[in-house]
């Protein structure tokens, strides 16, 4: 990734005219991210993959020089997702690549931490490995939560500062994956800050995850050691973290939709854009092949009053520095990596022409290279441990009152990675707790998938609006236990039952009939097959939520968060109901009447 000595001489050379170029960019608009010029008249000349001059290069075309006509259009640095989980895309490495370079994305910053959840560090090598032979840029940074709490959920496996430490020192691992665990950052937790502490060593970045909104608990996160924060919601909240030094990951992905509420502190507040960038973070098939990817996110900016060059900053040069790798990357400039998009319209950030270290990737809608084969072991494809076939009594909600009970209810939001703490007063017949489908109070469970013990909790969830069927989804934030959801629990035991037999994934069942499955057999987090039928699957199981009477966008991601204990306010785990802004498991149960 970094240049030798020998390639920077070379670069010299050609900007001095004593070697000729290996490829010339002309006749476009250079986009400059430092100066926010827009530059034309000038080319670019490249070298071993990297820019080594900008202007007149005449004298640098020799009989071997490549010569790219950009057509009068603009000439910007190839975007960079500084934050992504690619397992959120339900695709392998490469399939992913396939569907975010032709859109522009030349880099991401990946956690893995969905696959460390299920195999550890194995699971996140894999990954790793896949990504590095990928024409797209793949770095990592090591998941620091793994569990994501200790208390409150059992995960299938555990990464350890000893495990952190290792993969520290693999090639293009660029930090720490967001630190979730805030109370034990803050309550100088062991595990943490020997995690935060060997990353420092590393001389590498700490990334950060913090929701609560304590202004004491905030800086004390901040004075641990954790550099950004890609939980930012209200425009408040990135004023306060700004002014703390915080980097500012503006989020943008199928669900979690940030940009709006967030670009005011850039069209009114006037902040300094240095400490801020667009990111991802979880995105579905569809939104990849229908929208786009970090371009998408660049577009919306771009709608909500940013101007397109501050937008383009804030997902290139910002990135990459806030990484330490604004030396190569995030730029049009001689001794960067020649990562370069060639586009007709700033606003709209389609790429025709993607070129990664001076090579031509993608143009005129088709790829110019071929994507390598990864394939992962038979382990990886062996995660959903289950000792029986499910029954619907497995699900029954029980209590010794007679007649009705007060109980916890988890609120799903619509577009928001948080949920809602409520109550409702459910009937009882028989000892089990009924769900009120009138006032949207369904069924829901968590099954741990990955020890065989056969360790199930029961509870209700409101805000999905179903009026049938059932639900059930291997992806499960972050231990990635199985999550079922229904109203009727004879289905609900069906879609667990046929996970358990696929190897992991989503299912929509209604009166015993499966109406769309999408298999994800890779630690139950990803598919095997190619894009184009990982999104027509997709596309059905969407159709079939909204079958079932649920109106949101993007249903099957906000479920999948249910059972996420680092986000407020109140969630599932395969241990019970936990209370984040406690941080510890609290009842099913407020209060009983007989």
């Amino acid at each position: 990734m970094k240049m030798t000595s020998d390639q920077r001489k070379q670069l010299a050379a050609t900007a001095l005219g004593k070697r000729k170029a290996e490829v010339i960019i002309t006749n476009g608009t250079i986009v400059n991210v430092h100066s926010k010029e827009h530059i034309k008249g000038k080319d670019i000349a490249i070298t071993l993959g990297a820019i080594a001059y900008i202007g007149d290069c005449e004298h640098l075309i020799g009989d071997e020089t490549k010569i790219i006509d950009a057509k009068g259009k603009f000439i910007t640095p190839g975007l960079i997702d500084g934050h992504m989980h690619v397992e959120s895309t339900m695709l392998s490495v490469t399939e992913f690549a396939k569907a975010a370079i032709k859109q522009g994305t030349t880099a991401v910053f990946m956690d893995p931490h969905e696959i460390a959840n299920v195999f550890g560090l194995e699971g996140v090598r894999w990954m790793h490995e896949e990504g590095q032979q990928l024409p797209l840029r793949v770095f990592t940074t090591v998941p620091s939560c793994v569990p994501a709490t200790e208390t409150l959920e059992d995960a299938g496996a555990e990464l350890l500062p000893e495990h952190i430490k290792e993969a520290l020192n693999w090639e293009k691992v660029a930090g720490l994956g967001e630190v979730m665990n805030f109370p034990g950052v803050v309550h100088g937790d062991d595990k943490m800050t020997k995690e935060i502490e060997a990353t420092i060593q590393a001389g590498k970045t700490v990334t950060g995850h913090i929701p609560a909104e304590d202004p004491k608990m905030l800086q004390a996160y901040v004075a641990s050691g954790v550099t950004s924060c890609h939980e930012t919601v209200t425009r408040k909240q990135a004023l306060e973290k700004l002014r703390l030094g915080l980097h500012v990951m503006i989020r943008e992905g199928s669900a979690w939709q940030d940009v709006e509420q967030l670009a005011p502190i850039i069209t009114e507040d006037q902040m300094p854009t240095e400490n801020l960038s667009l990111i991802t973070d979880d995105v579905y098939p569809q939104t990849l092949t229908e929208q786009g990817h970090l371009n998408h996110v660049v577009r919306k900016a771009i709608k909500e009053g940013i101007d397109p060059t501050t937008a383009i900053q804030l997902a290139t040069i910002n990135a990459a520095n806030y990484f330490n790798y604004g030396d190569t990357l995030g730029s049009i400039a001689p001794g960067k990596w020649a990562d370069i998009l060639i586009v007709d319209q700033l606003e709209e950030m389609k790429p025709s022409t993607v070129i990664i270290e001076g090579e031509v990737i993608y143009d005129e809608e088709s790829y110019q290279v071929t994507f390598p084969t990864y394939t992962y072991p038979s382990k990886a494809k062996n995660s959903v441990h289950l000792n029986r076939s499910l029954q619907a009594k497995d699900f029954h909600a029980t209590t010794t009152t007679t007649s009705s009970v007060t109980v916890n209810v988890i609120e799903a939001l619509e577009n928001n990675a948080r949920t809602a703490k409520a109550t409702a007063n459910l009937t009882v017949h028989d000892g089990v707790i009924q769900s009120d489908q009138e006032n949207d109070i369904i069924h829901l469970s968590c099954i741990d998938r990955h020890h065989q013990s056969e360790q199930i909790s029961n509870a209700f969830v409101k805000g999905f609006q179903f009026k049938s069927g059932a639900v059930a989804s291997t992806v499960a934030h972050d231990s990635h236990n199985l999550l079922v959801m229904g109203v009727n629990k004879e289905d609900m035991a069906i879609a667990a039952n046929k996970l358990s037999e696929l190897g992991g994934g989503m299912i929509v069942v209604n009166n015993g009939r499966i109406l769309a499955e999408v298999p994800l057999p890779i630690a139950g987090l990803m598919s095997d097959q190619p894009l184009e039928r990982v999104v027509q699957q997709v596309k059905a199981l969407d159709q079939a939520w909204k079958e079932l009477g649920c109106p949101m966008n993007a249903p099957f991601m906000t479920f999948s968060l249910i059972a996420l204990p680092v986000i407020p306010s109140i969630r599932i785990t395969n241990r019970g109901i936990a209370d984040v802004d406690t941080f510890e498991l609290i009842p099913l149960e407020i209060s009983k009447q007989r």
